[in-house]
């Protein structure tokens, strides 16, 4: 198991539409360790493979304030979203240094392969549902300021240029 590094925006890769897992293999459950360790080394609370450049539908997401309850997704999938926003300050270690409000729904029934390659329902509430939608953004070829108006989006880019 190993932190891995982060691929810098404007990488591609980040805008690459992340491939399904056909199933649940050693190598599979290799890469969801290694993607753990990158996310509890930034911290955050949830990492997309695509973000250290493995381009497969794999996500964590810990929102637990005492760590280490990952939930492990493969080829997850919005069923259901509530009405209710919520307002969530995000950022991406592929973009450091910035961050910006998204509204999401504020919680999302997600259906996923899960580590033992069952497939596996799951509601996410708060943190959790943010990151969720956040980590599928990623394996869709987005980024959260994607979600931003134009002006904040060219602001916030700007600003993450000046920094980098």
């Amino acid at each position: 198991m190993t932190a891995r590094t982060c691929l810098p925006w404007p990488d591609k890769l980040l805008r690459t539409k992340a491939e399904g897992v056909a199933e649940i293999t050693d190598e599979i459950r290799a890469i969801w360790d290694d993607m753990i360790d990158t996310m509890e080394a930034m911290p955050g609370v949830g990492l997309a493979a695509p973000q250290i450049g493995v381009m497969l539908r794999l996500a964590v997401v810990d929102g637990s304030t005492e760590r280490g309850k990952a939930v492990r997704l493969a080829n997850p999938e919005i069923l259901h979203s509530s009405i209710e926003l919520r307002e969530h300050d995000e950022a991406s270690p592929n973009l450091p240094g910035v961050s910006a409000k998204v509204k999401r729904p504020r919680a999302v029934t997600v259906k996923f392969l899960n580590e033992q390659g069952m497939v596996d329902r799951r509601d996410f509430v708060g943190i959790e549902a943010t990151s969720v939608q956040h980590q599928i953004d990623h394996l869709n070829g987005k980024m959260y300021f994607d979600r931003l108006s134009k002006v904040k989006r060219d602001m916030l880019l700007r600003k993450a240029k000046k920094l980098g």
